[in-house]
Protein backbone atom coordinates (compact mmCIF):
# COMPACT_ATOMS: atom_id res chain seq x y z
CA UNK A 1 0.00 0.00 0.00
CA UNK A 2 1.17 3.55 -0.67
CA UNK A 3 -0.61 7.04 -0.52
CA UNK A 4 -0.80 8.39 -4.21
CA UNK A 5 -0.26 5.44 -6.00
CA UNK A 6 -3.27 6.07 -8.47
CA UNK A 7 -0.97 8.96 -9.71
CA UNK A 8 1.20 8.17 -12.48
CA UNK A 9 5.20 7.94 -12.84
CA UNK A 10 5.30 11.97 -14.34
CA UNK A 11 2.43 12.67 -11.89
CA UNK A 12 4.62 11.86 -9.00
CA UNK A 13 7.85 13.06 -10.10
CA UNK A 14 6.25 16.50 -10.75
CA UNK A 15 3.79 17.31 -7.41
CA UNK A 16 6.64 15.48 -4.84
CA UNK A 17 10.09 16.50 -3.60
CA UNK A 18 10.08 13.28 -2.08
CA UNK A 19 7.07 10.90 -2.27
CA UNK A 20 5.14 8.86 -0.07
CA UNK A 21 6.81 5.30 0.97
CA UNK A 22 4.96 2.31 1.10
CA UNK A 23 2.95 1.28 3.97
CA UNK A 24 4.14 -1.70 6.59
CA UNK A 25 1.15 -3.28 8.25
CA UNK A 26 3.68 -4.42 10.53
CA UNK A 27 5.11 -1.02 11.15
CA UNK A 28 4.91 0.56 14.51
CA UNK A 29 2.30 1.98 15.95
CA UNK A 30 2.99 5.81 15.06
CA UNK A 31 3.90 5.31 12.09
CA UNK A 32 0.88 3.22 10.95
CA UNK A 33 -1.72 5.46 12.77
CA UNK A 34 -0.61 8.44 10.98
CA UNK A 35 -0.92 6.73 7.49
CA UNK A 36 -4.54 6.18 8.36
CA UNK A 37 -5.52 9.44 6.50
CA UNK A 38 -8.62 9.31 5.44
CA UNK A 39 -11.18 6.38 7.32
CA UNK A 40 -14.05 5.66 5.14
CA UNK A 41 -16.76 3.89 6.90
CA UNK A 42 -18.83 1.76 5.16
CA UNK A 43 -22.49 -0.11 6.89
CA UNK A 44 -21.98 -3.97 6.87
CA UNK A 45 -25.34 -3.92 5.17
CA UNK A 46 -23.78 -3.70 1.46
CA UNK A 47 -24.57 -6.66 -0.50
CA UNK A 48 -20.80 -6.16 -2.55
CA UNK A 49 -19.16 -4.77 0.56
CA UNK A 50 -15.53 -6.46 -0.62
CA UNK A 51 -16.32 -5.49 -4.33
CA UNK A 52 -16.91 -1.98 -2.87
CA UNK A 53 -13.72 -2.12 -0.72
CA UNK A 54 -11.71 -2.79 -3.65
CA UNK A 55 -13.00 0.09 -5.97
CA UNK A 56 -12.27 2.27 -2.70
CA UNK A 57 -8.97 1.45 -2.66
CA UNK A 58 -8.44 1.57 -6.51
CA UNK A 59 -9.80 5.45 -5.97
CA UNK A 60 -6.84 6.15 -3.59
CA UNK A 61 -8.67 4.85 0.10
CA UNK A 62 -5.94 3.51 2.36
CA UNK A 63 -8.08 2.58 5.38
CA UNK A 64 -11.43 2.18 5.67
CA UNK A 65 -14.05 0.62 8.16
CA UNK A 66 -17.50 -1.83 8.20
CA UNK A 67 -19.32 -0.37 10.81
CA UNK A 68 -21.48 -3.15 12.21
CA UNK A 69 -22.77 -0.56 14.74
CA UNK A 70 -25.21 2.69 14.47
CA UNK A 71 -25.12 2.24 10.80
CA UNK A 72 -27.11 -0.94 10.95
CA UNK A 73 -30.78 -0.87 12.47
CA UNK A 74 -31.04 -3.41 15.19
CA UNK A 75 -33.48 -5.46 13.05
CA UNK A 76 -30.91 -6.01 10.39
CA UNK A 77 -27.62 -6.94 12.94
CA UNK A 78 -27.93 -10.73 11.74
CA UNK A 79 -28.56 -9.79 8.01
CA UNK A 80 -25.37 -7.73 8.28
CA UNK A 81 -22.67 -10.20 10.40
CA UNK A 82 -23.79 -12.61 7.74
CA UNK A 83 -23.06 -10.32 4.73
CA UNK A 84 -19.96 -9.54 6.53
CA UNK A 85 -18.71 -12.74 7.01
CA UNK A 86 -19.14 -13.99 3.29
CA UNK A 87 -17.62 -10.45 2.19
CA UNK A 88 -14.79 -10.88 4.04
CA UNK A 89 -14.00 -14.57 2.99
CA UNK A 90 -14.39 -13.73 -0.94
CA UNK A 91 -12.23 -10.97 -0.42
CA UNK A 92 -9.54 -12.74 0.79
CA UNK A 93 -9.60 -14.97 -2.34
CA UNK A 94 -9.47 -11.96 -4.73
CA UNK A 95 -6.23 -11.81 -6.92
CA UNK A 96 -5.65 -7.97 -5.71
CA UNK A 97 -5.79 -9.44 -1.91
CA UNK A 98 -3.93 -12.17 -2.20
CA UNK A 99 -0.68 -10.24 -4.15
CA UNK A 100 -0.81 -7.80 -0.68
CA UNK A 101 -3.75 -5.84 1.17
CA UNK A 102 -4.23 -2.62 -0.86
CA UNK A 103 -6.19 -1.06 2.19
CA UNK A 104 -6.38 -1.33 6.04
CA UNK A 105 -9.81 -2.59 6.82
CA UNK A 106 -11.24 -2.54 10.46
CA UNK A 107 -14.41 -3.82 11.52
CA UNK A 108 -16.45 -1.39 14.44
CA UNK A 109 -19.01 -4.09 16.30
CA UNK A 110 -21.26 -3.38 19.33
CA UNK A 111 -20.10 -5.55 21.70
CA UNK A 112 -16.83 -7.71 22.65
CA UNK A 113 -18.62 -10.76 22.17
CA UNK A 114 -20.08 -9.94 18.58
CA UNK A 115 -16.31 -9.03 17.91
CA UNK A 116 -15.35 -12.15 19.37
CA UNK A 117 -18.23 -14.32 17.40
CA UNK A 118 -17.26 -12.10 14.02
CA UNK A 119 -13.76 -13.47 14.38
CA UNK A 120 -14.51 -17.11 14.90
CA UNK A 121 -17.26 -16.97 11.70
CA UNK A 122 -14.96 -15.00 9.80
CA UNK A 123 -11.78 -18.13 8.47
CA UNK A 124 -9.67 -17.11 5.67
CA UNK A 125 -11.36 -13.03 5.93
CA UNK A 126 -9.40 -12.51 9.03
CA UNK A 127 -6.66 -12.44 7.09
CA UNK A 128 -8.38 -9.33 5.45
CA UNK A 129 -8.71 -7.61 8.91
CA UNK A 130 -6.23 -4.77 10.74
CA UNK A 131 -8.44 -4.70 14.01
CA UNK A 132 -11.44 -3.18 15.29
CA UNK A 133 -12.92 -0.08 16.28
CA UNK A 134 -14.03 0.04 19.79
CA UNK A 135 -17.71 2.69 20.04
CA UNK A 136 -18.63 5.00 23.63
CA UNK A 137 -15.38 3.35 24.66
CA UNK A 138 -15.36 3.82 28.45
CA UNK A 139 -19.02 5.01 28.79
CA UNK A 140 -21.73 4.75 31.22
CA UNK A 141 -24.12 1.52 30.74
CA UNK A 142 -21.44 0.34 27.68
CA UNK A 143 -19.31 -2.66 28.15
CA UNK A 144 -16.25 -2.65 30.41
CA UNK A 145 -13.38 -0.74 28.58
CA UNK A 146 -10.93 -3.77 29.88
CA UNK A 147 -13.32 -6.61 27.97
CA UNK A 148 -13.25 -4.70 24.81
CA UNK A 149 -9.37 -4.91 25.07
CA UNK A 150 -9.41 -8.36 26.18
CA UNK A 151 -11.08 -9.21 23.04
CA UNK A 152 -8.82 -7.73 20.71
CA UNK A 153 -5.90 -9.59 22.50
CA UNK A 154 -7.70 -12.92 22.32
CA UNK A 155 -8.41 -11.91 18.75
CA UNK A 156 -4.77 -11.27 17.97
CA UNK A 157 -4.26 -14.87 19.17
CA UNK A 158 -6.88 -16.51 17.34
CA UNK A 159 -5.53 -14.70 13.95
CA UNK A 160 -1.78 -15.65 14.76
CA UNK A 161 -0.94 -11.83 14.49
CA UNK A 162 -1.48 -8.28 16.18
CA UNK A 163 -5.18 -6.50 15.59
CA UNK A 164 -5.53 -3.65 16.31
CA UNK A 165 -8.11 -1.71 18.53
CA UNK A 166 -8.80 1.94 17.97
CA UNK A 167 -11.41 3.34 20.75
CA UNK A 168 -13.84 5.86 19.48
CA UNK A 169 -14.08 8.33 22.64
CA UNK A 170 -18.02 9.68 22.25
CA UNK A 171 -19.81 9.35 25.02
CA UNK A 172 -21.96 11.66 27.25
CA UNK A 173 -19.42 10.64 30.13
CA UNK A 174 -16.45 12.55 28.18
CA UNK A 175 -19.12 15.22 26.63
CA UNK A 176 -20.30 16.76 30.06
CA UNK A 177 -18.18 18.87 31.95
CA UNK A 178 -19.12 17.66 35.60
CA UNK A 179 -18.08 13.83 34.76
CA UNK A 180 -15.45 14.37 31.50
CA UNK A 181 -12.70 14.87 33.64
CA UNK A 182 -13.02 11.81 36.04
CA UNK A 183 -14.20 9.79 32.76
CA UNK A 184 -10.60 10.91 30.90
CA UNK A 185 -8.31 9.41 33.12
CA UNK A 186 -10.16 6.43 33.94
CA UNK A 187 -10.05 5.70 30.01
CA UNK A 188 -6.03 6.76 30.13
CA UNK A 189 -5.54 4.06 32.64
CA UNK A 190 -7.04 1.93 30.72
CA UNK A 191 -5.04 2.86 27.43
CA UNK A 192 -1.92 2.71 29.28
CA UNK A 193 -2.71 -1.30 30.66
CA UNK A 194 -3.03 -2.55 26.77
CA UNK A 195 -0.74 0.49 24.88
CA UNK A 196 0.45 -2.31 22.98
CA UNK A 197 -3.07 -2.76 21.26
CA UNK A 198 -3.95 0.50 21.07
CA UNK A 199 -3.74 1.96 17.05
CA UNK A 200 -5.04 5.04 17.89
CA UNK A 201 -7.86 7.44 19.96
CA UNK A 202 -10.47 8.00 17.52
CA UNK A 203 -13.40 11.15 18.05
CA UNK A 204 -16.88 11.10 17.70
CA UNK A 205 -18.42 14.75 17.26
CA UNK A 206 -21.57 13.55 16.20
CA UNK A 207 -22.69 11.66 19.42
CA UNK A 208 -20.91 14.42 21.60
CA UNK A 209 -22.61 17.37 19.40
CA UNK A 210 -26.09 14.71 20.11
CA UNK A 211 -25.52 14.98 23.67
CA UNK A 212 -26.08 18.78 23.71
CA UNK A 213 -28.82 18.33 20.83
CA UNK A 214 -26.69 20.03 18.01
CA UNK A 215 -25.34 19.45 14.87
CA UNK A 216 -23.09 21.41 12.88
CA UNK A 217 -24.14 22.52 9.48
CA UNK A 218 -22.25 23.19 6.12
CA UNK A 219 -19.92 25.97 6.25
CA UNK A 220 -19.10 25.31 9.71
CA UNK A 221 -16.45 23.09 11.36
CA UNK A 222 -16.46 20.77 14.60
CA UNK A 223 -14.09 23.88 15.94
CA UNK A 224 -16.93 26.10 15.50
CA UNK A 225 -19.61 23.82 18.08
CA UNK A 226 -18.06 25.77 21.26
CA UNK A 227 -18.69 22.67 23.75
CA UNK A 228 -17.91 20.43 21.23
CA UNK A 229 -14.40 21.96 20.84
CA UNK A 230 -13.61 22.61 24.59
CA UNK A 231 -14.21 18.10 24.68
CA UNK A 232 -11.68 17.78 21.74
CA UNK A 233 -9.24 19.91 23.93
CA UNK A 234 -9.87 17.99 26.48
CA UNK A 235 -9.09 15.20 25.01
CA UNK A 236 -5.76 15.89 23.08
CA UNK A 237 -4.82 17.66 26.60
CA UNK A 238 -5.13 14.03 28.73
CA UNK A 239 -4.65 11.77 25.30
CA UNK A 240 -2.16 13.46 22.95
CA UNK A 241 0.61 14.25 25.11
CA UNK A 242 4.16 14.70 22.98
CA UNK A 243 5.97 13.47 26.20
CA UNK A 244 5.69 9.98 25.30
CA UNK A 245 2.75 9.18 27.39
CA UNK A 246 -0.13 9.84 24.53
CA UNK A 247 -1.89 8.48 21.73
CA UNK A 248 -2.37 9.34 17.90
CA UNK A 249 -5.86 10.95 18.17
CA UNK A 250 -7.57 11.37 14.49
CA UNK A 251 -10.08 14.01 13.68
CA UNK A 252 -13.71 13.18 13.92
CA UNK A 253 -15.83 13.06 10.97
CA UNK A 254 -17.04 15.11 8.18
CA UNK A 255 -20.28 14.44 7.83
CA UNK A 256 -21.80 16.45 4.82
CA UNK A 257 -21.33 15.51 1.17
CA UNK A 258 -23.84 17.79 -1.10
CA UNK A 259 -24.15 21.16 -1.73
CA UNK A 260 -27.29 23.28 -0.03
CA UNK A 261 -28.03 26.52 0.25
CA UNK A 262 -24.92 28.63 1.82
CA UNK A 263 -25.40 31.23 4.39
CA UNK A 264 -21.84 32.35 4.41
CA UNK A 265 -19.32 33.08 2.02
CA UNK A 266 -16.52 30.38 1.18
CA UNK A 267 -13.53 31.00 2.69
CA UNK A 268 -11.16 29.10 0.45
CA UNK A 269 -8.60 31.12 -0.29
CA UNK A 270 -8.56 31.31 -4.81
CA UNK A 271 -4.35 31.57 -4.52
CA UNK A 272 -3.61 27.78 -4.40
CA UNK A 273 -6.07 27.16 -7.54
CA UNK A 274 -4.26 29.16 -9.95
CA UNK A 275 -3.11 27.91 -13.05
CA UNK A 276 -6.44 26.52 -14.64
CA UNK A 277 -7.62 24.90 -11.46
CA UNK A 278 -10.62 27.90 -11.10
CA UNK A 279 -12.97 24.64 -12.22
CA UNK A 280 -11.65 22.15 -9.15
CA UNK A 281 -12.18 25.51 -6.55
CA UNK A 282 -15.77 26.02 -7.96
CA UNK A 283 -16.67 22.55 -7.51
CA UNK A 284 -15.11 22.08 -3.66
CA UNK A 285 -17.43 25.03 -2.82
CA UNK A 286 -20.08 23.52 -5.17
CA UNK A 287 -19.74 20.45 -2.88
CA UNK A 288 -19.21 22.12 0.43
CA UNK A 289 -15.74 20.58 0.40
CA UNK A 290 -14.50 23.91 1.44
CA UNK A 291 -15.39 23.31 5.06
CA UNK A 292 -13.78 20.44 5.07
CA UNK A 293 -10.60 22.09 4.09
CA UNK A 294 -10.90 24.44 6.77
CA UNK A 295 -11.96 21.95 9.53
CA UNK A 296 -8.57 19.64 8.48
CA UNK A 297 -6.82 23.04 8.66
CA UNK A 298 -8.08 23.41 12.22
CA UNK A 299 -7.93 19.43 12.96
CA UNK A 300 -3.68 19.12 12.69
CA UNK A 301 -3.83 22.75 13.99
CA UNK A 302 -4.70 21.36 17.51
CA UNK A 303 -2.96 18.38 16.69
CA UNK A 304 -5.20 15.49 15.28
CA UNK A 305 -4.44 13.74 12.67
CA UNK A 306 -6.49 11.79 9.49
CA UNK A 307 -10.25 11.71 9.33
CA UNK A 308 -12.99 10.28 9.75
CA UNK A 309 -15.00 10.39 6.03
CA UNK A 310 -18.30 8.73 5.07
CA UNK A 311 -18.05 9.71 0.98
CA UNK A 312 -15.53 8.55 -1.40
CA UNK A 313 -15.10 12.82 -2.31
CA UNK A 314 -13.77 13.22 1.26
CA UNK A 315 -10.89 10.92 0.57
CA UNK A 316 -8.51 13.03 -2.31
CA UNK A 317 -8.94 16.02 0.03
CA UNK A 318 -7.78 14.72 3.26
CA UNK A 319 -5.03 12.96 1.75
CA UNK A 320 -4.32 16.24 -0.37
CA UNK A 321 -4.05 18.51 2.96
CA UNK A 322 -1.87 15.56 4.61
CA UNK A 323 1.04 15.92 2.13
CA UNK A 324 3.60 17.90 4.27
CA UNK A 325 4.53 21.63 2.63
CA UNK A 326 7.55 22.18 1.65
CA UNK A 327 8.03 25.01 3.98
CA UNK A 328 6.81 22.87 6.92
CA UNK A 329 9.42 20.24 5.78
CA UNK A 330 12.25 22.59 5.45
CA UNK A 331 11.43 23.95 9.04
CA UNK A 332 11.06 20.04 10.64
CA UNK A 333 14.68 19.44 8.60
CA UNK A 334 16.26 22.20 10.52
CA UNK A 335 14.55 21.88 14.11
CA UNK A 336 15.91 18.00 14.06
CA UNK A 337 19.28 18.73 12.75
CA UNK A 338 19.90 20.78 15.75
CA UNK A 339 21.43 18.95 18.72
CA UNK A 340 22.13 21.22 21.09
CA UNK A 341 18.92 23.91 21.36
CA UNK A 342 18.94 27.36 20.28
CA UNK A 343 16.82 29.18 17.96
CA UNK A 344 17.43 30.17 13.69
CA UNK A 345 15.37 31.77 11.33
CA UNK A 346 13.09 29.51 8.89
CA UNK A 347 15.07 28.58 5.76
CA UNK A 348 11.65 31.10 4.14
CA UNK A 349 12.80 33.55 6.68
CA UNK A 350 9.29 34.12 7.71
CA UNK A 351 9.32 32.51 11.23
CA UNK A 352 11.89 31.36 14.04
CA UNK A 353 12.37 27.50 14.48
CA UNK A 354 13.19 26.67 17.94
CA UNK A 355 14.93 23.56 18.66
CA UNK A 356 13.91 22.78 22.03
CA UNK A 357 10.03 23.73 21.44
CA UNK A 358 9.33 22.66 17.75
CA UNK A 359 11.20 19.78 18.17
CA UNK A 360 8.01 17.14 19.02
CA UNK A 361 6.42 18.91 16.20
CA UNK A 362 9.36 18.27 13.33
CA UNK A 363 9.27 14.91 14.35
CA UNK A 364 5.40 14.53 14.09
CA UNK A 365 5.99 16.15 10.55
CA UNK A 366 8.64 14.01 9.69
CA UNK A 367 6.89 10.81 10.16
CA UNK A 368 3.64 11.94 7.83
CA UNK A 369 6.23 13.11 5.60
CA UNK A 370 7.18 9.38 5.28
CA UNK A 371 3.27 8.35 4.53
CA UNK A 372 1.97 11.53 2.64
CA UNK A 373 5.66 12.84 0.49
CA UNK A 374 6.80 16.05 0.24
CA UNK A 375 5.27 18.60 -1.78
CA UNK A 376 7.58 20.44 -4.23
CA UNK A 377 8.10 24.15 -3.85
CA UNK A 378 5.83 25.28 -6.18
CA UNK A 379 3.02 22.73 -5.56
CA UNK A 380 0.13 23.19 -3.33
CA UNK A 381 -2.34 20.88 -1.97
CA UNK A 382 -4.69 22.12 -5.19
CA UNK A 383 -1.95 20.43 -7.82
CA UNK A 384 -2.50 17.43 -5.87
CA UNK A 385 -6.38 17.63 -5.66
CA UNK A 386 -6.26 18.09 -9.33
CA UNK A 387 -4.02 15.33 -10.08
CA UNK A 388 -6.08 13.01 -7.89
CA UNK A 389 -9.43 13.78 -9.59
CA UNK A 390 -7.88 13.05 -12.89
CA UNK A 391 -6.63 10.06 -12.29
CA UNK A 392 -10.05 9.19 -11.33
CA UNK A 393 -11.22 10.06 -14.56
CA UNK A 394 -8.84 8.38 -16.37
CA UNK A 395 -9.14 4.82 -14.52
CA UNK A 396 -13.17 5.33 -14.82
CA UNK A 397 -12.39 6.16 -18.63
CA UNK A 398 -10.68 2.66 -19.43
CA UNK A 399 -12.61 0.52 -17.06
CA UNK A 400 -15.66 2.07 -19.06
CA UNK A 401 -14.12 1.61 -22.51
CA UNK A 402 -13.08 -2.30 -21.21
CA UNK A 403 -16.49 -2.93 -20.38
CA UNK A 404 -17.44 -1.76 -23.80
CA UNK A 405 -15.04 -3.94 -25.61
CA UNK A 406 -16.14 -6.79 -23.27
CA UNK A 407 -19.59 -6.18 -24.45
CA UNK A 408 -19.33 -5.75 -28.30
CA UNK A 409 -17.02 -8.94 -28.05
CA UNK A 410 -20.21 -10.65 -26.67
CA UNK A 411 -22.57 -9.11 -29.37
CA UNK A 412 -19.99 -9.95 -32.09
CA UNK A 413 -20.16 -13.72 -31.06
CA UNK A 414 -23.86 -13.98 -30.41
Amino acid sequence: MRHFSTLDEDQTQRLFLHRPRPVDVTADRDQLAVALGATLYCPATRQKLAGDLLKLARRGVLSAVACLEDSVPDHRVAEAEEILVRELAGLARTPEWTAGSPLMLFVRTRTPAQLLDVVDRAGVGLECLQGFVVPKFGGAGQPDPHEWLEAVRTASARAGRRLWAMPVLESRDVAHLDTRQAALFAIRDVLDAHRDVVLAVRTGATDLSAAYGLRRPRGQTVWDVRVVADVLGDVINVLGRADGTGYPITAPVWEHFSSGERVFRTSLAASPFAEGAEELREQLIADDLDGLVRELVLDRVNGLQGKTVIHPSHVAVVHATSVVTHEDFCDASDVVAQDGGGAMASAYRNKMNEAGPHRAWAERVLLRARAFGVAREDVSYAHLLQAQDDAWRAYRAAADAATADVATDGADVA
